[in-house]
């Protein structure tokens, strides 16, 4: 039988030239009524089968997007009676394989099917009935695979019922049919896009089923659902396929711990509405048929409000200020029906938190409108309502759902989709103005500073910030980018303008609070007592605290409400100077410096595999096995890091004396284990590394699911990195593991702060700051000495001593990697296994590497030298010289301790030459246009920690109208104090003289009059009144008159 050729009309299917049958859509050999994006036909495969025999097709996935279609025509079974009309009992089916290279499906369509068992398995060889039926294979995963397995196309038995196996590390069996009587059904069950005998699975990553599955004798339960991720505040329409449903079940759909209504659609098909989920990450997700128990289960990852993509989104800023003429919105309209005629209803969604145990969403409609897209706000529309129950909402959301929900679903609830969280003074503020006037904005702000005094202090509480730019970007442990100033992503930085990069606590702390920081394209931290867009403690952390529905640990939401929506009030709608702000920046959200910070230490295992401890000591170890890595057990700090290692691939001649890591898994304490394994080179086509969390692989493509919290961790990947090569996993201690993959080639480094020091064991050593003590086995008592050159020593007395078994060991505890297809620790194990000996190793006389390359390449790297002459592959050289320089950089510079002085607060209305305040610094002091310099001009950090004493005074500024009144005022002082002494001298000196007077003169003289004249004269002249001579002796002298009377005697007493 020859291939069916491919038609020159592909828009229109050709008549089958094998099938009869009119009803039946059996998709021929070489061809498909459509083409999906970026194909050509010259890509497409095809290939049939006589009767009685099975058709084989290519044994890998095609190369360039594709599509591959077997058919298999008549198949007989296997050993029917010649006697009988057995070789007219055949089965008919199909398979088509189709992929873009990113989603790849697997079509299986069975027309008819006659017999279930050949005769070897107990059938009938007159018509192929009874005995065991045959398997039914499962669809081969193409996107991953297990190291050393490929998929192939295959028969699973004589009857040959689809030709397709899964070698893939999972029974490669289609349950429940494979060996089942109902294997007849697979001809009139499926009922893929209403087609009975068609079943349809997406076979890329993991095998989703298409269409329904019997449920008896099925071991578990697995729902299939798109999407499996929405946005926190609900409205997503969630369609599943499980159970073969009937349109007369009542199904209900539970979201974690909150249940909806569902609607059956047809036998594959069911959906729901999502409600609103006061969480944040994977929560269970699952049904119940006829109030029965929820046994199809999955997981599906809840979105928060500022991580979820935006259904609803502003073309400009406008909604940001309090005063806005109009708002332009969009919408993704088709997110909600494909109608645009349908009616939608825009609704204002405000949020506030009244106590610790309530919070409240309270909705305000706004608008209906058709559902073109687009509409304009104009919020002198809503300035005449009244709102007075809810005027203490200033944040919220915008919302816009179906006026009447979509009937073809039959649901209650409509979808949705919804803005990121918004101020709304522009919807409020005209209600504000009439309670508060004008001056609402001080308020409103004043309100929230008193409510916030009256809350718990917590940022004492919250990590301290690093100094430089590059110590927050290397502390892995305890800092992750904050996706809305991120250097690699984001760039806008709309709160904390002037920075470069800001980074947050992974984890919030035990009242759900976190810190952030921020840095200027200097590097240096930026600080509110210089400018308010510096970074600040949040009293609520963005990924919210469990119990996520209390108050105060809502995800973005109470965030938004604590600590976003105050600097709006505060700050941005009253300028940097007003009270309000000065009070935000220096007191409610002062950010904190960075004394006290303690950078952690690292340590790291490359190449094949070379290892730096925590104290930096270096040696290579090539052991075959799961060993452990870091192992911490005391009182404080409960850590496992365990690496697996395997041997690298064979060189060009045939020997490779060495072993590579390939996995890395970590516990801390309590939280969810997490591994993170390389993919085999030939299925790295789009994730370079896979990610595990507690059994279940979880993938960050996604924007929103970049950061993904579990229990006590948090796992991300950097923004920029979109295929899944760069991992980082973050614990509540603030310890921190670090996987990249370059050109398949793994390096780990873990981060650890001061907390861990003096308290680690395995391969990375014993961290007392002396790398003389690493080596500590198990039980605690030292090693061999540490000799990085005797390799052999190290190996077999040190490292051997730290692999893991299946059983767990008190002293190296259990493996927590996660096996598949019924492996375990020892599948990895080779006691047996001899590496090479020898650091600087002897390049084989057969090589054809020469030896200049290699010193070319490495330098003055040993172990560089050592991975280019065991492997003979220079990439391997070259990615391990690689991670080793951007360790040694990275611990000597990124994690190097700084001397810092503290914050040196910018003057109100001035500005610094810089925000450097570490050891060396000189910070210069300026002011505004208008404003006049007072105190220290100059300030210097010293080496002590200290800054210099302002000899001057605290540098401040001052208007030049403040400074004119004060030269005055000096000047004034100036002439006050020259003239006061002087006064003082003459009343001192006339005192003086006066009492002298007093004592040359007795007092009975001077009560007789005598020498009172003279001594009062002596410093008062005579007036005109007075001027007459004094009188002689023997004349009279009249007072009245002024003369003077011959014989009349001068009498003292009666002057």
């Amino acid at each position: 039988m020859r291939p069916f050729p491919l038609p020159l009309d592909l828009t229109t299917p050709p008549q089958h030239p094998f099938l009869s049958s009119s009803d039946f859509d059996l998709v021929p050999p070489g061809w498909s009524a459509t083409f999906p994006r970026g194909w050509t036909n010259s890509a497409w495969r095809s290939a049939s089968a006589s009767s009685g025999t099975c058709a084989r097709a290519s044994s890998a996935p095609p190369s360039s997007p594709s599509t591959m279609i077997v058919t298999w025509k008549n198949v007989t079974f296997a050993g029917g009676s010649v006697n009988t009309n057995a070789k007219y009992v055949t089965n008919t089916f199909q398979l088509v394989v189709t992929t873009d290279e990113i989603r790849t499906y697997a079509l299986f369509n069975y027309e008819y099917m006659r017999w279930t068992s050949h005769t070897e398995a107990g059938g009938s060889t007159d018509d192929g009935q009874g005995g065991v039926p045959a398997y039914v294979s499962r669809p081969p995963r193409f996107g991953r695979r297990e190291s050393g397995v490929r998929p192939r196309l295959r028969s699973r038995s004589p009857g040959c019922l689809n030709g397709i196996g899964e070698g893939l590390g999972r029974a490669p069996f289609l349950e429940p049919y494979s060996q089942k009587l109902y294997i007849r059904d697979l001809s009139t069950s499926g009922n893929a896009n209403g087609k009975p005998g068609r079943h349809i699975f997406r076979i890329d990553e993991k095998i989703l089923a298409g269409c329904c599955r019997r449920e008896e004798d099925l071991m578990d339960y697995p729902l299939t659902f798109a999407p499996e991720h929405g946005n926190m505040m609900g409205g997503t329409l969630v369609n599943l396929t499980g159970p073969c449903f009937k349109v007369t079940h009542r199904l209900v759909c539970q979201f974690d711990t909150t249940a909806v209504e569902g609607r059956v659609l047809d036998e594959n098909r069911a959906a729901c509405v999502m409600p609103q989920l006061f969480v944040s990450g994977y929560v269970d997700f699952s049904i119940s048929i006829n109030s029965g128990p929820y046994y199809w289960k999955g997981k599906f990852f809840v979105e928060t409000p500022l991580t979820a993509p935006e259904g609803v989104w502003f073309k400009d800023d406008s909604y940001q200020q309090h005063t806005p003429t109009d708002i332009k919105i969009a919408w993704l309209a088709g997110n909600l029906t494909m109608n645009r005629d349908a009616q939608v209803t825009i609704s204002l969604w405000g949020y506030r938190e009244i106590s610790i145990y309530r919070k409240s969403l309270h909705r305000h409609v706004v608008r209906r409108t058709p559902n073109t897209g687009n509409y304009i706000l104009v919020p002198g529309d809503y300035a005449n309502r009244d709102n007075r129950d809810y005027l203490d909402l200033e944040m919220g959301l915008i919302m816009i759902n179906l006026t009447t929900p979509e009937p073809a679903y039959g649901l209650e609830d409509s979808t949705v989709v919804w803005s990121r969280p918004i101020p709304l003074a522009w919807y409020f503020r005209p209600q504000w103005e009439r309670i508060y006037g004008t001056g609402w904005t001080t308020a409103m702000c004043d309100r929230w500073i008193e409510n916030d005094r009256n809350l718990r202090n917590f940022a004492y509480e919250v990590e301290r910030c690093p100094c430089l730019l590059k110590q927050a970007v290397a502390d892995k442990g305890r800092f992750l980018p904050d996706f809305s100033c991120d250097r690699d992503g984001n760039t806008e930085c709309d709160y904390h303008f002037g920075a470069i990069h800001c980074v947050r606590t992974a984890l919030p702390n035990k009242d759900g609070a976190g810190q952030q920081c921020c840095y200027d394209r200097d590097g240096y931290l930026m600080m509110t007592a210089d400018k308010m867009w510096g970074g600040n403690p949040h009293r609520a952390h963005n990924l919210g605290k469990s119990p996520f529905d209390e108050a105060n640990k809502v995800p973005s939401l109470s965030h938004w409400y604590h600590d976003v929506i105050p600097f709006y009030t505060c700050c941005k709608w009253q300028g940097e100077q007003s009270p309000g702000c000065v009070t935000y920046r220096f007191e409610r959200r002062v950010s904190q410096d960075c004394v006290g910070y303690q950078p952690p230490t690292a340590a790291t295992v490359f190449g094949d595999p070379h290892v730096y401890t925590f104290d930096d000591l270096q040696y290579t170890f090539n052991g075959k096995g799961e060993f452990v890595m870091v192992r911490v057990d005391s009182v404080r700090h409960v850590l496992d890091v365990q690496g697996r290692f395997e041997q690298i691939p064979v060189n060009y001649l045939g020997d490779a004396r060495a072993s590579t890591l390939t996995a890395v898994a970590a516990q801390d304490n309590v939280s969810s284990v997490v591994e993170v394994r390389r993919r085999p080179i030939d299925a790295m086509w789009r994730y370079h590394l896979d990610v595990i969390v507690d059994g279940t692989r979880v993938y960050f493509d996604r924007y929103s699911q970049k950061i993904q919290q579990f229990k006590e961790c948090v796992v991300y990947t950097p923004s920029n990195i979109l295929n899944q090569s760069h991992v980082i996993i973050m614990f509540a201690s603030g310890a921190g593991v670090e996987v990249m993959e370059n050109m398949g080639y793994l390096g780990t480094r873990i981060y650890l702060p001061l907390s861990f020091a003096n308290i680690t064991r395995g391969l990375f050593g014993n961290w007392t700051f002396d790398p003389q003590d690493d080596l500590v086995l198990p039980d605690g008592s030292s090693g061999p000495v540490a000799d990085a050159n005797n390799i052999e020593l190290i190996h077999k007395d040190f490292a051997m001593k730290w692999v893991l078994d299946d059983k767990e060991n008190p002293d190296v505890g259990k493996s927590l990697f996660f096996h598949e297809n019924s492996r375990s620790s020892n599948y990895y194990y080779d006691p047996d296994f001899i590496p090479e000996w020898k650091t600087t190793p002897e390049l084989s006389p057969n090589a054809t590497t020469p030896i200049e390359d290699i010193n070319r390449v490495c330098g003055d790297s040993y172990q560089c030298y050592f991975d280019y002459v065991v492997s003979l592959k220079r990439d391997f050289a070259v990615m391990t010289k690689y991670y080793q320089d951007q360790f040694v950089n990275i611990k000597g510079d990124g994690l190097q301790e700084v001397v810092s002085c503290g914050a040196l607060p910018t003057p109100p209305h001035g500005r610094k030459s810089t925000f450097n305040f570490l050891s060396g610094a000189e910070v210069k002091f300026d002011c505004d246009p208008g404003y006049v310099l007072l105190g220290e001009q100059r300030r210097w950090c010293y080496a002590s920690g200290d800054w210099n004493w302002p000899e001057d005074g605290e540098a401040t500024c001052v208007t030049e109208a403040e400074y004119l009144g004060m030269q005055a005022g000096v000047t004034a002082g100036t002439v006050l104090a020259v003239l006061l002494p002087v006064l003082i001298a003459l009343l001192c000196y006339a005192s003086y003289v006066r009492n002298k007077q007093r004592a040359d003169f007795p007092e009975d003289a001077v009560r007789r009059g005598h020498g009172t004249r003279r001594s009062f004269n002596q410093f008062f002249p005579r007036s005109k009144r007075d001027s007459s001579p004094e009188p002689r002796p023997g004349r009279t002298v009249d007072l009245r008159a002024g003369d003077t009377s011959p014989g009349l005697k001068h009498d003292d007493t009666q002057v």
